[in-house]
């Protein structure tokens, strides 16, 4: 479920915390009732499916993010979801779970979340895609457990140009390619493959064949790879909007790209947008979507409205909608799962919308009530900043951080306060120094700090450091800094893989 949501680059707070709250457990929120989850030891899980012949089912995500939140409540909640979970061993992977950075970098997985069936023997099967509607959903799995092969191969056999059942197209075309990593594709080669593929499936069955074509044109568009013919473009995105409830999850996440892509601006681009708007107009109000996926399409009105006029107004009645939507939103949905996924949605959908009071309320009035309070708290700040309030910005940072959990969720909150700071108060040495030295502090005391989405926050951390180091002359501050890097350094084992990363970092520090 990709939702327009506010970018991670921010959190804020003054270390005050006590050192145990970086490594207190997620709280109950973390596990989807009523399936057997297995958890902590992988390679234990990956025994026990060999041993009893079963596929493995690796679920890898984070208590806060949204997109987790919404797959734990429209699919992981359904019975026949729960059913079918006895045909494999379920394994769930948080990222703030002992080692789960390193297995993350292991298993190639680095978006939340992110999905994959293994078979019996540890070979990758396919990898599921999190932001479709639960009953595509569960067509995938179902296919996935029954393939004779995994997807690497039926797409080398595809693109060879061999026969393939009408399964195996649909389990290419539902793939998640978002997710893949490098798995089957190199990431820079998805738009060229897809292309390929589209180019290779059978006119029959034509559903799978315009899905592929779809999710071809805006794998291209989000690359802003220029599409070569343009007619054949549009007759595809006009045949997925006469029927926009069929791929509703990549005309939602992809319209203003492949708009902006297949038109000129002008009246070309005009009317296009216009055919998009009223088929995201029947999904923002289709019962049988999510509530979350829902606000989506109505995000991708609005994406629409501004294509051509980032900072342009509204529509009044746009405007109006969106406010009357979140409230009806927020007053439907009870589920604390959902409501994690919602009430972001909402409202960034109002900050968008210029509603900023009303973003404000309806954050505050959650954050009593969300297992993950922190994660409100950036949307607060990016108001907050948007306003040009840095210092109310800089407040709902702290508090962010201070209320961050978890310890691969601390450093990724640390770092981007530490941005924050850097862009918000570049003069407070005091501040991202103290910050900086909290950050390094709990790095040292991190398993598997220096692997997968840990490594890249420190990296991020470094780099913003040597920017301000240079801008604002504090050559002695980046010097106790890669000091402090090195005693982290120097305390890991020899031959351990991290000892070395950890090195290039506290050297790039001081260059």
């Amino acid at each position: 479920m990709k939702l327009t949501l506010i970018s991670l680059a921010f959190v804020a707070a003054s270390l005050a915390l006590p050192a145990e709250a970086a490594s207190a457990p997620a709280d109950g929120h973390a596990l989807p009732p009523g399936i057997a989850w297995l958890q902590g030891d992988v390679p234990a899980a990956f025994a026990k499916a060999k041993s009893e012949n079963k596929p493995l089912f690796l679920y890898w995500g984070a208590v806060w993010c949204p997109p987790c939140n919404q797959v734990k409540a429209t699919i992981f909640n359904r019975q026949d979801f729960i059913a079918r979970t006895r045909q494999f061993v379920p394994v769930y992977l948080d990222g703030d779970s002992p080692d789960a950075q390193k297995l993350g970098s292991e298993f190639k997985v680095r978006g939340y979340p992110t999905m994959i069936l293994f078979r019996p023997d540890g070979a990758e099967i396919t990898r599921l895609p999190g932001e479709v509607d639960p009953e595509r959903y569960l067509r995938t799995l179902e296919l996935g457990l029954a393939a004779a092969r995994p997807v690497k191969v039926l797409l080398q056999s595809a693109l060879a140009g061999d026969a393939l059942a009408d399964g195996d197209w649909q389990l290419l075309a539902d793939y998640s390619w978002d997710t893949d990593q490098a798995q089957i594709v190199p990431e820079k080669q998805v738009a060229a493959t897809l292309a390929r593929l589209a180019d290779k499936a059978p006119a029959q069955p034509t559903a799978t064949a315009l899905r592929l074509k779809l999710k071809a044109l805006a794998a291209a568009a989000s690359e802003e790879t220029p599409v070569t013919d343009r007619a054949q473009g549009l007759a595809i995105a006009r045949a997925a909007l006469a029927q926009p409830r069929v791929n509703a999850d990549i005309l939602i996440n992809s319209a203003a790209d492949i708009v902006k892509a297949l038109s000129a601006e002008g009246p070309e681009r005009l009317a296009l947008a216009a055919q998009w708007d009223a088929a995201l107009d029947k999904l923002a109000v289709d019962a049988g979507l999510s509530t979350a996926d829902r606000l989506g399409a109505l995000s991708s009105r609005l994406a629409l409205a501004r294509l051509d006029q980032p900072k342009g107004e509204l529509p009044r009645a746009l405007r109006e909608e969106v406010k009357q939507r979140v409230a009806a939103a927020d007053k439907a949905t009870g589920n604390p799962y959902e409501r994690q996924a919602v009430i972001t949605a909402g409202a960034d959908l109002l900050t968008q919308a210029s509603w900023l009071d009303e973003s404000d309320a309806l954050l505050k009035a959650e954050l009593g009530r969300s297992h993950a309070p922190y994660y409100h708290m950036l949307i607060l700040a990016s108001n907050a900043k948007q306003r040009g309030d840095k210092a109310g910005a800089l407040d709902w940072y702290r508090q962010a951080y201070e209320a961050a959990n978890g310890p691969a969720t601390r450093l990724q909150w640390g770092v981007s306060y530490l941005s924050g700071a850097i862009e918000l108060a570049p003069g407070d040495e005091k501040r991202i120094e103290s910050t900086a030295s909290a950050i390094f502090k709990e790095a040292g005391s991190t398993p598997s700090a220096f692997y997968e989405r840990n490594r890249r926050s420190l990296e991020k951390a470094v780099n913003r450091l040597k920017a301000w180091g240079r801008q604002q002359q504090q050559e002695a501050a980046l010097a106790r800094l890669a000091g402090q890097l090195e005693e982290v350094c120097g305390k890991l084992p020899v031959g351990d893989p991290q000892k070395p990363v950890c090195e290039g970092l506290a050297q790039s520090a001081r260059s």
